[in-house]
């Protein structure tokens, strides 16, 4: 039988919106390399605000770009519940951003930690913008040894491509390594690009955008390990 595989996909849709449509793409590319069905639902986190279950029910959630979503809160619930639960997690570019602020509150205990795209006067920062955007740019990222990331591409040194014009405050990257979460891709001037929660199945954070080079004869290895990850059914999660 085939294996299907559901997956939750944080975020408002929007069919004009080029990432949002290479997510759902990226998702069919790998579970066919996979031999696998996906059922694609994406979430919209104003509802997750009220209702959580959408996403409990998941075998992988993956935290789009498209930020700021239209619940900061229900983002960031989704995002806790992946990785307090074992549930398989990726979160490009605006996720990837959202990532890091749900660790800082919630496991560094920064309750004030803020995106400056929701609040750029806040008095804890952990999400800034970036000194120069690499929206539409094509740049190197260098992947450590040993990590998730480096398993799934075979190699330390690839290009990847960028929507974003946030990403981690470098005053607040110390705090954030500390606390255990892992900073696993950089770019050539040190910064950071890819993040990973050790001792989690599958939890990792780009800030560039994999979904945008996956092809069908080509799918993205991280979006291939994140459904890889998820096929193995859920049994027993609330």
């Amino acid at each position: 039988m085939t294996r299907r595989i559901n997956v939750a996909v944080i975020g408002e849709f929007d069919e004009s919106f080029a990432p949002h449509v290479a997510t759902n793409a990226a998702i069919r590319h790998s579970a066919s390399a996979l031999g696998a069905d996906a059922e694609v639902a994406w979430l919209d986190t104003a509802a997750l605000e009220r209702n959580l279950g959408p996403a409990t029910h998941a075998d992988a959630l993956w935290c789009a770009p498209g930020s700021p979503y239209r619940s900061l809160a229900g983002a960031l619930a989704a995002l806790r519940f992946g990785r307090e639960n074992g549930v398989p997690t990726l979160g490009t570019c605006g996720g990837c951003q959202h990532i890091i602020l749900e660790y800082a509150r919630n496991v560094l205990g920064f309750k004030d930690a803020q995106h400056a795209e929701y609040d750029p006067y806040a008095s804890r920062l952990f999400v800034t913008a970036l000194t120069c955007s690499l929206a539409g740019k094509t740049m190197p990222v260098n992947v450590a040894p040993g990590s998730i990331a480096f398993r799934c591409y075979g190699t330390s040194w690839v290009e990847e491509s960028y929507y974003c014009n946030f990403g981690l405050n470098p005053d607040q990257r110390p705090a954030l390594e500390a606390g255990g979460l892992c900073i696993t891709g950089v770019d050539d001037d040190g910064e950071a690009r890819v993040f990973e929660l050790p001792g989690h199945p599958f939890y990792v954070a780009t800030l560039f955008v994999p979904q945008a080079r996956s092809t069908a004869s080509e799918p993205h290895p991280l979006v291939t390990a994140l459904l890889s990850a998820a096929h193995t059914p859920n049994e027993g999660r609330q």
